[in-house]
């Protein structure tokens, strides 16, 4: 099946490793081009390097929570490549602990960062894509359910896909797409350190496999093709929902 991605150019946040790396490899490996941006310049310098260097991949030392950031992504894909056709917003979770432990100032990071910095980067993104452009937001599970420990990840997920359903109804009529993407278990950093604080890690995660009806967690690699998929012209017709990318943990239908 040809996704149409050839020659395409998207942009990605949080995209030096992680899901936001793996879905960046699945769209150079269909022939797209990428702007990728993350907060160590050795992690952003690292990764455009094994996705193909300058021709395929540029990378941006940025912070989500900067109201610049966005901008200069938008930028920096229209002097490097010529176009935009959209981007996947991605950030880094916030700060473990539940939504009464954690403090005040938890809690303001995580809003500038996850949830005021996400919506800032869609509105800016949007206001530059063309009719057939597409959004993808890599929000969580938590979004339809509570995930025990991640009180601010609950709190502030379930806004975003809010968000996500809002500006998809709002930009629709010119053609453009907003997809909210919600990956469960998957084998990323974020993951390991969770299995290693819980005292033992092996434990912690054959309880997570247990819950999940494939039995597994998930591999990077599975989210990044649900996600370069949902951003190709392939998805034409997908917009204003919340894709679960969880091996069937969620239980509503």
């Amino acid at each position: 099946m040809d996704l149409g991605l050839t020659d395409r150019v998207y942009v990605l946040t949080g995209a030096s490793r992680g899901l936001g790396y793996a879905t960046a490899q699945c769209l150079v490996a269909d022939g797209a081009r990428v702007v990728l941006s993350a907060r160590r310049a050795d992690e952003v310098a690292a990764a455009t390097a094994a996705l193909g260097g300058p021709d395929r991949a540029v990378g941006i030392t940025a912070d989500l929570a900067d109201p610049a950031t966005p901008g200069r992504l938008v930028e920096a894909a229209q002097q490097h490549f010529g176009r935009l056709d959209g981007a996947l917003v991605s950030v880094g979770g916030p700060t473990p602990g539940s939504a009464a432990s954690v403090d005040d100032e938890q809690w303001r990071h995580a809003f500038e960062t996850v949830f005021l910095g996400s919506v800032r980067m869609v509105r800016t993104v949007a206001a530059a894509l063309p009719d057939g452009g597409a959004i993808a937001l890599v929000l969580s599970t938590s979004a339809r359910a509570p995930v025990p420990g991640l009180g601010i990840s609950n709190g502030l997920r379930p806004g975003l896909a809010g968000v996500a359903k809002d500006v998809a109804d709002e930009y629709g009529p010119r053609g453009v797409r907003v997809v909210g993407l919600l990956p469960g278990r998957i084998m990323t950093d974020r993951n390991r350190e969770l299995f290693a604080a819980s005292g033992d890690p092996e434990q912690a995660q054959a309880e997570a496999e247990a819950g999940i009806p494939l039995r597994r967690i998930g591999e990077p690699a599975e989210f990044g093709r649900v996600a370069a998929f949902v951003l190709s012209p392939a998805a034409s017709y997908l917009t204003g929902i919340t894709l679960p990318v969880d091996g069937g943990a969620l239980r509503g239908l």
